[in-house]
């Protein structure tokens, strides 16, 4: 249900007259902004069904309508549709999306989308948002849900990168410790524990230019044997996207580090 709701008060009738908008805000995620008119079904604002001439009549106008959809916007409409699937599946917050949509755009108006699938593009648009935000999804969770190759959707990253002047900073360890922890449902004090272990890794710099996602799991899979709770460092592998090796590599050298 859109909020038609004022968005300022208005005291007076002229405050009224220029703050006054009818419908929905618009929206980058829409490849009109929002702004453009969709031809219904074939019934009438009543709900009654249309006559067959009026049916026939419509069905022109939607042919005409479509054919009259530039090239960008059919992009634009594509790469929308792509990175809402996206979102549902991964559980993105909408501000992201509007930063991916926004970064889609500036790609598609510098010439970006030549020689790139819409795909790749609007999965790559989507992990640059992610780490400018600071929300942690993986290149491994993107490009699975977006079913593009990795390589392909780390080249396109790049690409973005280095064109649009984009500078994201790195993902911090403790959002990927908090994130595997709920996914696993563990409890509070594991998740605690495993963050004081991460602080006290970075302080002796063993995470510096380490897999963060690896070296969550590390810190979480080192909790739970402290704690005595039941965790493989496959089952925790598994639901990080890394490998039981990297894993075990990770542990090692924490414990290597701080003697625990």
């Amino acid at each position: 249900m859109p909020d038609v709701a004022h968005d300022l008060r208005a005291f007076t009738g002229e405050d009224h007259a220029v703050r006054v908008r009818t419908g929905p805000g618009t929206s980058l995620i829409m490849h009109d902004r929002g702004l453009s008119t969709v031809i219904g079904n074939d019934r009438d604002s009543t709900g009654r069904l249309l006559s067959s001439s009026s049916k026939s009549k419509f069905n022109r106008l939607r042919t005409w309508d479509q054919r009259s959809r530039s090239r960008s916007t059919a992009s634009l409409s594509r790469a929308f549709v792509i990175m809402n699937s996206i979102t549902a599946k991964l559980t993105i917050p909408s501000t992201v999306v509007e930063r991916a949509a926004y970064i889609y755009r500036k790609a598609l108006a510098a010439g970006l989308t030549k020689g790139r699938t819409v795909q790749s593009l609007a999965a790559a648009s989507m992990y640059v948002a992610c780490r400018e935000t600071g929300t942690p999804r993986t290149l491994d969770d993107m490009a699975a849900t977006a079913n593009v190759e990795k390589r392909v959707l780390y080249r396109d990253m790049r690409r973005l990168l280095a064109r649009l002047d984009l500078k994201p900073d790195q993902y911090k360890i403790s959002a990927f410790v908090v994130k595997i922890s709920n996914n696993l449902c563990l409890p509070e004090r594991i998740k605690r524990d495993a963050l004081e272990i991460l602080r006290r890794s970075e302080e002796m710099l063993i995470t510096a230019g380490k897999n963060p996602v690896a070296m969550a799991s590390a810190a979480i899979y080192i909790s739970c044997v402290n704690s005595d709770t039941q965790m493989s460092q496959r089952m925790l592998s598994k639901q990080a996207g890394v490998s039981d090796v990297t894993v075990r590599n990770s542990v090692a050298s924490i414990r290597d580090a701080l003697n625990i």
